[in-house]
């Protein structure tokens, strides 16, 4: 039985030149990308007539592309014009998902390493709405995040996600939503899909950037709010016992920006202050900068 490939929400992605509408056939069997996984993208949200921090999302995708081994055919500023192009089609959206993507179709002598020359290009926006007020409960994942010397950690690459897919296939089976995901020192690194925060005696605490994750946007951003707004934020070491410990956890991340934390396996948390704080800090912000 053939595989419906239509997408559920309205979708138009540009590429060679022209938007398409829905799901069209981008990748062969024998491209480079189907079987060698050279593919890397990134992800900007559309809300409110807003796209928060556009720019460095256009400037991470290209920088993902040259870690692996491809050669940008867009700069940040054609890849921005783009996407304020492309949200013109969505007409009363309430959000809208932005993702560049770069991938290869060829490969170099040898066939594994990328070819630049056969970079190619698409951006793909779809209609899907923004969930950060539902909580999330998390389980100590028994698998861990690599390290810069045997992943493209510093890359938003395709070929990451696999091993976030299983860690929270395994947080499901067991009853949970998301999966916290040490490195390979057995510190805590993120989840498997966002950045994570803790929060203890009123002081918010992110796992520093050791280049075993990548250090999201938003969470960055989250970070400059805190410092600017008199909040002493902390990038720090942290262990699973310091999450267990902690008063308040939460998650920030592109796709939802600010999500609280409920539960770490046996541990219960309450809907802290300081991640209505983090969002009502960001909404401002970019209420005021944004549009």
């Amino acid at each position: 039985m053939a595989v419906d490939t239509s997408p559920s929400s309205e979708t138009w992605t540009h590429v060679d030149g022209e938007w398409l509408p829905g799901n069209p056939p981008l990748i062969g069997p024998t491209s480079h990308a189907m079987w060698l996984a050279s593919t890397v993208f990134d992800g900007a949200r559309f809300f409110e007539g807003m796209a928060p921090d556009l720019d460095e999302h256009c400037k991470r995708i290209n920088r993902s592309a040259r870690a692996l081994g491809l050669e940008p055919t867009h700069t940040p500023e054609e890849i921005e014009a783009l996407v304020w192009e492309g949200l013109k089609r969505f007409k009363g959206a309430e959000a809208v998902y932005i993702k560049p993507m770069y991938w290869a179709e060829h490969g170099l002598a040898g066939l594994v390493p990328p070819d630049p020359a056969s970079t190619r290009f698409a951006l793909c926006l779809f209609e899907t709405p923004m969930r950060s007020t539902v909580p999330v409960r998390l389980t100590l994942s028994p698998f861990r995040r690599p390290s810069p010397e045997v992943a493209m950690t510093h890359a938003k690459a395709g070929s990451l996600y696999p091993n976030s897919g299983r860690m929270m296939l395994e947080a499901r089976a067991r009853g949970f939503d998301n999966a916290l995901a040490c490195d390979m020192n057995g510190n805590v690194a993120e989840t498997a899909s966002a950045n994570i925060f803790l929060v203890k005696d009123g002081i918010p605490m992110t796992p520093a950037d050791n280049g075993c994750f990548l250090a999201g946007i938003t969470r960055r951003r989250i970070l400059k709010l805190f410092r600017e707004n008199g909040i002493a934020a902390e990038e720090r070491t942290l262990t699973v016992k310091d999450f267990m410990e902690a008063d308040e956890l939460f998650m920030t991340g592109n796709y939802n920006k600010v999500v609280p934390v409920t539960k770490l396996d046996d541990r219960d948390y309450d809907l802290g202050p300081m991640a209505k704080k983090a969002m009502e800090l960001y909404m401002d912000w970019a209420r005021a900068n944004c549009k």
